[in-house]
């Protein structure tokens, strides 16, 4: 029977890997969400930082589009692989949030807003259900516009600016 040797360095790997499971260890890296996707923190009455209640924003705007913070929120929810709010109403001229609530269980869902002329004005986040992601999108101007699951094209509404 042939014995195989540990080298010492692979060895050491294994115990300080070891020890970062078991929390004897805290490196400066982790395996969740990177710093700058989190949600930032916000001081409670005892001024520690308490975790926020709502959904964190998130949004991948397309280049015509940057986020904006919106007033009135515009509610879209997905369910059942369709649109169950097909027409929904913003105020044109001002910047709103849309709170996207997609329903379906483990189905990625976004939603991106496309003018009369077929071009994105806006491109929210695709994510997986069920969970809620609110949406910042610069004011549009009055009209109408059209809304689209990219994942999921027959996925659609109306989105009227008014």
């Amino acid at each position: 029977m042939r014995r195989r040797l540990v080298s010492l360095p692979a060895l050491a790997a294994v115990a300080v890997l070891s020890a970062a499971c078991t929390g004897g260890f805290s490196p400066d890296w982790t395996l969740g969400p990177s710093p700058s996707s989190a949600p930032p923190a916000s001081a409670g009455a005892s001024g520690s930082a308490a975790p926020s209640a709502s959904v964190p924003a998130s949004t991948e705007p397309s280049p015509a589009t940057s986020p904006a913070a919106g007033g009135q929120a515009v509610d879209i929810t997905a369910s059942g692989i369709a649109f169950t709010t097909p027409n929904v109403t913003a105020p044109a001229g001002t910047a709103f949030t849309i709170h996207f609530d997609n329903q379906d269980a483990g189905v990625p869902h976004n939603v991106q807003v496309k003018d009369a002329s077929g071009a994105s004005v806006f491109k929210g986040e695709i994510f997986n259900g069920a969970a809620a992601k609110d949406y910042q999108v610069n004011a549009l101007q009055a009209g109408t516009y059209s809304f689209v699951c990219d994942v999921h094209p027959n996925m659609t509404g109306t989105l009227t600016a008014s």
